[in-house]
């Protein structure tokens, strides 16, 4: 125990160490996902016997899937700047304020059925960097605004930007492994079936547990801003018919279709209802909730731009044709996905590194096949579309580099710190040992036993926070989690799939999140007040999950998953009670005295 207690704190010392710069230091994550590296190069190498050559060839693989990761970001980026160019973007705002001026019913329907379509089609922090500036120039408090955006980095994000954080993190994590593929072959799939059934588990827990994420939404919108946490408490029946209008689809359309629509088609096929019912007044509030006059604001409510009012008002473009390029990626990415003689050709044109450096490291791209790819393909349709000058096109590219450029150094040594950890197994070691995630995982069930799965999604969260990234926390853990899981006898898609699910959690916290998102509003340098709101739905997500996969795994009964959910329950009951009978003046706004000082 003592030798496996030394390996593990080896194995983790890499992540312990990014964790500690970016956390404790606060260093940028361009500086320390290198340093990461660097220890992960240092402990391959002398602990684990990983030649000059396993190592070179386990970092150049990390560099071709992270390209593959930056493509699918640029193509993301690529589009929001093209709507933003073309003025459809500001159509599209203006067509929300015509549902309803009650802060509340805005708040879920840009904030959660948009964010979450936005989600599902660009990924990667988008939908906040949208949702925010989108409710700035509605009226919002910046502060407000950003919150809205960073709560709703949650539910729909295991399957942001076509679902890359399944088909990507879990995928490329758990890709090669003996273990896995073993247990592929006993369930009678292929590594795309059995990502299907982890996505399925994955919306599944999802589903249960962001039943309530839209309620929390307008609690602590009228609470920190507006002093009244019953507020939103009153619009209950609203909120919880928003999230099953989400979350019913993405269910299903993860059972049926796979893990790349489920936030795509379940985001759009929520906010098309919504939108419909909301419009002739179903479950709508009978009273009408706004923040405070903007004298009572805090000054830590504002930043240093105001709201483009302007813009809010430009009708110039017609609503559907601002539309037309999140209709046109929708019906390209069902078509890429499900008309076999299309998917074949497309998924045969790859770019091939085989035997990299004379190991047997290998890795290939499929450029057409990505979403990048769909979404560039889109953005030219727009061009056309849209009417869209020579001009508009080459700053929307412009600004997606160089928005892009701030990405790619801490994904171009993420990616190869974590092949690094998961190619370093006895094959391609000469120490015998196994690999760093299968000794961390040894580690972690001798220390937790059967109770681990209470502890899956908070490694999930934690990868997120520290990464920036759901993929990329199911890229560093998703191994990890399948070993442990096998370890303790419990079942692997379930521990994998509450990865996914914790990781999906963390981005309401990661600082990555939270300072692009702040600063589409000139909110940079209030970050801090930022996360001690959005930790609050954090650690009700992380909690969920950790006692829903307990209960799934061992059924309901006296233990601690039981336990975990009961007392989750009673807290969330108290606490509307209270809440219920609180005065205006007891409620304080984080980082304020009160909410309406």
């Amino acid at each position: 125990m003592d030798n496996l207690a030394l390996l593990s704190l080896a194995a983790l010392a890499p992540i312990l160490v990014v964790a500690v710069l970016l956390v404790g230091l606060r260093w940028p994550a361009k500086y320390a996902m290198p340093v990461g590296f660097a220890v992960a190069v240092i402990v391959g190498a002398l602990v684990w016997g990983m030649d000059a050559a396993v190592l070179a060839a386990a970092s150049v693989e990390g560099l071709v899937i992270a390209l593959g990761l930056l493509y699918i970001i640029f193509g993301a980026l690529l589009l929001l700047q093209t709507l933003t160019a073309s003025g459809a973007l500001a159509t599209i705002r203006a067509g929300f304020t015509t549902i309803s001026a009650d802060r509340r019913v805005q708040a879920i329907i840009i904030g959660w059925l948009f964010g979450s379509f936005i989600e599902g089609a660009s990924g990667f922090g988008t939908p906040a960097a949208v949702v925010a500036p989108l409710l700035l120039a509605l009226g919002f408090p910046a502060m407000a605004a950003v919150m809205v955006g960073l709560v709703i980095q949650s539910t729909p994000v295991s399957f942001g930007a076509a679902g890359t954080p399944v088909l990507t993190g879990l995928g490329q994590g758990l890709a090669g492994d003996p273990a896995v593929e073993q247990r592929i072959s006993f369930l009678g799939l292929d590594m795309p079936g059995y990502l299907q059934v982890l996505g399925l588990q994955v919306a599944s827990m999802h589903a249960v547990i962001g039943t309530l994420i839209p309620l929390f939404l307008v609690c602590m919108l009228t609470g920190f801003f507006g002093g009244r946490f019953v507020d939103g408490l009153k619009v209950w029946p609203f909120a919880i018919y928003a999230a099953l209008a989400m979350t019913v689809p993405s269910v299903t359309v993860a059972a049926v279709l796979g893990p790349e629509f489920p936030s795509l088609l379940g985001g759009l096929i929520g906010l098309a209802l919504v939108m419909f019912t909301s419009s002739r007044g179903f479950l709508m509030p009978k009273d009408t909730w706004d923040f405070p006059s903007r004298e009572r604001w805090s000054d830590r409510w504002t930043g240093t731009l105001e709201a483009d009012t302007s813009a809010v008002a430009d009708r110039r473009m017609n609503i559907s044709l601002a539309w037309s390029p999140y209709v046109i990626v929708a019906i390209l990415l069902v078509l890429t996905r499900t008309v076999e003689p299309v998917t074949d050709f497309l998924t045969g044109i790859t770019i091939d590194v085989n035997d990299i450096f004379g190991t047997s490291i290998s890795e290939s791209l499929q450029p057409f096949y990505l979403p990048g790819f769909i979404f560039i393909v889109a953005c030219l349709i727009t061009y056309g579309l849209q009417r869209m000058t020579l001009r508009q096109i080459a700053d929307s590219w412009r600004i997606a580099g160089s928005q892009l450029a701030g990405a790619a150094v801490a994904l171009l040594f993420a990616l190869p710190l974590v092949r690094i950890l998961i190619n370093s197994g006895p094959e391609l070691n000469s120490s015998g040992l196994s690999s760093m995630p299968i000794t961390l995982a040894e580690g972690a069930s001798v220390l937790t036993g059967s109770a681990w799965p209470v502890l899956a999604p908070w490694i999930g969260a934690l990868g997120a926070f520290i990464a920036g990234s759901n993929t990329v926390s199911n890229l560093t853990f998703s191994l990890f989690q399948f070993a442990t899981a096998e370890n303790i006898g419990a079942s692997p898609e379930t521990v994998v799939a509450t990865q996914a699910v914790g990781g999906a959690a963390g981005n309401m916290i990661t600082v990555h999140n939270v300072v692009a998102a702040s600063a589409t509003v000139g909110l940079l340098g209030r970050e801090g007040d930022l996360i001690r709101m959005t930790i609050i739905p954090t650690l009700y997500y992380c909690l969920f999950a950790g006692g829903l996969s307990f209960v799934l795994i061992n059924g309901v009964g006296l233990n601690v998953g039981t336990g975990l959910l009961v007392a989750l329950a009673v807290a969330l009951v108290v606490l509307v009670t209270r809440i219920a009978r609180q005065r205006p003046s007891e409620q304080l706004t984080p980082g304020t005295r009160s909410a309406v000082e």
